[in-house]
């Protein structure tokens, strides 16, 4: 009688390699821990140099965040000021002021009459008394034309000042944006700054964890002897090694955020004392959950890179025979 194969033989057999692979990676993790739980001062210093080694990084991101938060509105701050002829008259400056209103490339614009502009001048200049002489007012008609933000970040941002020059009613005009732009280069700087100090940190990170490592190869040495003569491959021996080098980076990330939430508690009330005398409100923001996940997520990588450059490299040395 011919024999049925058996169809869920292939899904049986798949199933035990996984189960037997998830069985593997478990083995690992927690004989990992329980290496860490043998020896916790010296994973507790580790740590420690991770954690600071993060932190320093993460706290200049988050310092750049809250900078680029309080400097998000100056953009809307640069404007053009158009001075008017001293021959225009309120009707033609309000009738300029629609049109360039109806510009796609301007978000608003706001009109200053002589008489504003003179009742602010004699407060805030103080020549109320000289100005009082004067037979008539000399001050134009002002225009405060708002760019959109793209146009100010464009690289033809001065094509809409000499567009609006150009106009019979405009006897000058100034672009209020160089600043802003020195500004942005100023962060751009930092930006550059911040990566370059990261990656910095980032290998000392890798150092750290791989000195560790190489630690912990030396220590259990005989074991290792023990293992490759009784077959062992070196993925299983390696496996342990590279979970306590995630471990490492995750623990020290984590260490790394906590010091920053208490460097950031520590420097809220002053940060809101100084923005209360400039009449704000501006309170500093730590990071987000998202941001933590990726410092965790970080931290657990640059471990493992580290962890496996080192037992490679010292786990060849090792020879039973």
């Amino acid at each position: 009688m011919k024999k049925t194969p058996d169809r869920n033989k292939p899904a049986a057999t798949f199933s035990r390699r996984v189960n037997h692979w998830l069985l593997q990676h478990a083995r690992a993790f927690f004989l990992s821990l329980g290496q860490l739980y043998k020896n916790p001062g010296g994973a507790l210093l580790s740590i420690s140099v991770i954690g600071i080694s993060l932190a320093l990084p993460a706290g200049f991101y988050s310092l750049l965040e809250n900078a680029q938060r309080i400097t998000s509105h100056f953009d809307a701050a640069s404007h053009i000021s158009l001075f008017l002829s001293p021959d225009v008259d309120e009707q033609r400056a309000l009738e300029l002021a629609g049109s360039l209103q109806a510009r796609a490339d301007i978000d608003g614009v706001e009109m200053i009459s002589p008489e504003s502009a003179l009742t602010e001048y004699k407060e805030n200049s103080g020549f109320a008394e000289a100005l009082e002489a004067l037979d008539q007012n000399p001050l134009p008609f002002v225009l405060i034309v708002q760019p959109r933000a793209k146009a100010i970040a464009a690289s033809d941002n001065m094509h809409l000042l000499a567009t609006l020059r150009s106009l019979p009613e405009v006897e000058s005009g100034q672009f209020d944006w160089q600043w802003a732009q020195r500004l942005h280069q100023i962060i751009e700087v930092f930006q550059r700054a911040v990566l370059i100090v990261a990656a910095l940190f980032a290998g000392a990170v890798i150092l750290v964890v791989g000195n560790t490592i190489r630690m912990a190869v030396y220590n259990r040495r005989h074991e290792i002897e023990i293992h490759k003569l009784f077959g062992a491959t070196d993925g299983f021996i390696t496996r342990p090694f590279l979970y306590s080098g995630m471990l490492h980076g995750a623990a020290g990330s984590l260490l790394a955020w906590l010091m920053l939430e208490v460097s950031m508690l520590l420097l809220q009330d002053p940060v809101a004392r100084l923005a209360d005398l400039y009449g704000s409100r501006f309170f500093p923001v730590t990071l987000s959950a998202r941001e933590v996940l990726g410092l965790i997520l970080i931290g657990a990588g640059l471990g493992l890179v580290g962890s496996w450059l080192s037992v490679k490299r010292h786990l060849r040395a090792i020879d039973p025979l």
